[in-house]
This record gives C-alpha cells, sequence and structure tokens, in this order.
C-alpha cells in the first residue's frame, strides 16, 4: 500500500469554530490535515495556508500538547507575550505544553503564507487565551468553548469566509 499522501486530493478545512467576535480574524484560514491522511495518533500536522490579513488563531498557549511551527512560504508575524517577530521561510518556533506565553501568527502581508503546524495530541488538552474572554477547558465541554468564568458560548459552529 502506497504511504504517499497526495496533498491536492486532501479537503481543505476552511473558517474557525471561535464563537463571535473571535471568529473574524480566524475565518479565511484554511488547513490541510496531513497527520489524519497519515493515520497518525500521536500527534497533528496539518498545512495551513493563511491568506494576507488572516491570523493562524487567536492568541492561546496549551495546557498538554506541545507546538511546532514551520514556515514554507510567504512572511508571517509571530505574537507573543514578549512581542512581535517575523518569519520567513525556513524560520520556525516551538511552544511546550503549559508555558503561559500566548502566541499566534498574522499574515500582515500581501501575498499568502503557508505553515507547517506539528502538535501533540492529548485528550485531556486545554487551552486559554490571553486578553480576551474565551477558555477551551481541559477535556472539552458540550459547547467547546467557554468564558473565563464557565459560561459556555452557545452558538458553536464552523464559521468560514462567506458564512454570517
Amino acid at each position: 500500500m502506497a504511504k504517499r499522501i497526495d496533498i491536492a486530493s486532501l479537503a481543505s478545512h476552511s473558517g474557525t469554530f471561535y464563537p463571535p467576535p473571535y471568529d473574524e480574524p480566524c475565518r479565511n484560514r484554511h488547513r490541510k490535515k496531513l497527520g489524519d491522511a497519515a493515520g497518525l495518533t500521536q500527534f497533528g500536522v496539518n498545512l495551513l495556508r493563511l491568506p494576507p490579513g488572516v491570523w493562524s488563531s487567536q492568541r492561546h498557549w496549551h495546557t498538554g500538547s506541545d507546538e511546532f511551527v514551520y514556515v514554507l512560504e510567504g512572511e508571517v508575524v509571530l505574537v507573543t507575550d514578549a512581542g512581535e517577530e517575523i518569519l520567513k521561510p525556513g524560520d520556525c518556533a516551538g511552544f511546550r505544553a503549559g508555558d503561559a506565553d500566548g502566541h499566534h501568527f498574522q499574515n500582515r502581508g500581501t501575498r499568502d503564507s503557508l505553515l507547517l503546524e506539528v502538535g501533540t495530541r492529548v485528550g485531556d488538552d486545554g487551552a486559554h487565551y490571553p486578553g480576551i474572554d474565551l477558555v477551551y477547558p481541559p477535556g472539552g465541554v458540550p459547547s467547546l468553548y467557554t468564558r473565563r468564568d464557565g459560561t459556555p458560548y452557545r452558538d458553536i459552529r464552523r464559521r468560514g469566509p462567506d458564512e454570517p
């Protein structure tokens, strides 16, 4: 059986499950799940395309998962608690589980950026989003995201670039 993954044939998952208003800068991101296509269970691998003006996520940190990102094409701005850094093709960054330094990538350029994302798959993972009223509780909840006080967001659905 062939092990080669035909990236062109993989579905592209666009948009985000973030509740409004936090969904807006991430609606036009596009992810191909390479790790799922390979049947990987211990870590995920994604090919992430960010058109100009789009963010990879809201600024966050994970309680249980490590993350690693490698820039393949274009340019992105890595935003962390320490400030901002420009990453170009060949640059990479890693984020250790439990390190409370929120991070995300923004494409502020004029052409698409392409990133390779790698992260551990931890069943009881959670995430915190510094500066906004958003939490992904460990183990998840029926509503997926909550406010900091634990109140669930009710309208959780994937929102893409053309959806209300």
